[in-house]
């Protein structure tokens, strides 16, 4: 029996479905090592399994703070792990223990803006960023990618981490269960986007491209949705004056009920993102019948196959194109929805669960 430590402290945010998962299927798959599973004392998440034990962990889950630094380091040397896995690479950097990490893709490394901090603080912020992703996976004794592209794509730039690269995909929820429920200011037809608009999701071509279907399509809506947050103040900015920006609905937050209605009445999901690890969203938008139209950039051919029509992300007038064709063509949505179910199958998080687990094993020669 191992000692195992997981770092789960960003479970509850957007990229924290991962670790969350991997957690939960780990309890079903192996009933034999120990786990340590550090939480944020403010999470309710608890173990189900007798091998699983919460460890609260106060510190901020990326910060250069010197304090930071070295409390997370003694609580982890503290646990006497076997093994930490880390779901991202921001970590400690005076843990010199064996350790596994998660590289979700290396967006942050090219897309990252200065935001609310002045030029100078983000560039500082970035360099240091770019040393502990380049720390985290020398150090590694074994790296975990989410799909072939990202193993591609962390090759290429750091050539040692090669050999010790595994490819574990995630997968996408089964259909949400409550009944749908309409939201306020939507209504069909529409095309739909859900998420945050950071700077590598591309929104800004998708409302230009918008403007474009808005031609032959007067009464079509552009729904936007997701949590308000700076990025959305400042996306919104931007389309207020455009001219059918009375056509793109903001709902904010939605609750399930809404983003299933969402999901089920939408002519399509469109996704232009210029950069992603796997591509959630648009296995979410199959499991609930709703036809894909995809960016063709990093990984997302890979994991849509021929479950999505594709677009050049930087061509305004090509998305407006394969969505205006999807949109337009009855056949072509049914087609795009009966391929995204073969599509789904692909995918298990208990399978990736399973491939973990023989990572771990094979760092500490089991």
């Amino acid at each position: 029996m191992s000692h195992i430590v997981i770092d789960a402290r960003i479970r509850r945010s957007s990229t924290g479905r991962y670790v969350d998962r991997l957690v939960e299927h780990l309890q079903s798959v192996d009933n034999v090592n120990k786990y340590s599973i550090l939480i944020q004392p403010d999470d309710p998440w608890q173990p189900i399994a007798e091998n699983f034990t919460r460890v609260n962990s106060s510190y901020p889950q990326f910060s250069f703070n010197p304090l930071h630094q070295i409390g997370f380091a003694w609580q982890l040397y503290n646990l006497k792990a076997d093994l930490v896995n880390f779901p991202m690479n921001q970590q400690p950097l005076l843990y010199l223990k064996p350790v596994v990490t998660a590289t979700m893709d290396m967006t942050m490394l090219r897309f990252t803006r200065a935001g609310r901090h002045s030029t100078l603080y983000h560039s500082i912020r970035m360099i240091a960023y770019r040393f502990l992703f380049w720390y985290s996976l020398r150090k590694s004794k074994a790296i975990i990618t989410i799909s072939k592209y990202v193993k591609s794509d962390v090759t290429k730039h750091y050539p040692f981490a090669k050999d010790r690269i595994t490819v574990t995909y995630c997968a996408s929820e089964p259909p949400i269960s409550v009944p749908a429920h309409q939201p306020q200011g939507v209504s069909r037809p529409f095309i739909l986007h859900v998420g945050s608009p950071f700077p590598h999701k591309n929104i800004e071509r998708l409302v230009e491209a918008f403007e474009l279907l808005k031609i032959n399509h007067p009464n079509l809506q552009l729904v936007l949705a997701g949590k308000k947050e700076q990025y959305f103040e400042k996306l919104e900015q931007y389309t207020k004056d455009k001219k059918f920006a009375d056509s793109i609905v903001f709902t904010g937050f939605v609750a399930d009920e809404e983003l299933k209605w969402l999901y089920q009445n939408a002519e399509a999901y469109v996704l232009p993102s210029l950069s992603e690890g796997f591509g959630l969203p648009g296995l979410e938008a199959m499991a609930h019948d709703c036809p894909l139209v995809s960016s063709n950039a990093t990984c997302l051919p890979e994991v849509y196959g021929d479950a999505a029509s594709y677009f050049d992300p930087e061509n305004i007038k090509d998305i407006a194109t394969k969505v205006d064709e999807v949109i337009t063509n009855k056949d072509l949505q049914k087609d795009l929805v009966i391929k995204g179910h073969k599509r789904l199958k692909k995918f298990s998080w208990r399978r990736m669960a399973e491939q973990t687990l023989a990572v771990y094993k094979q760092v500490l020669g089991d």
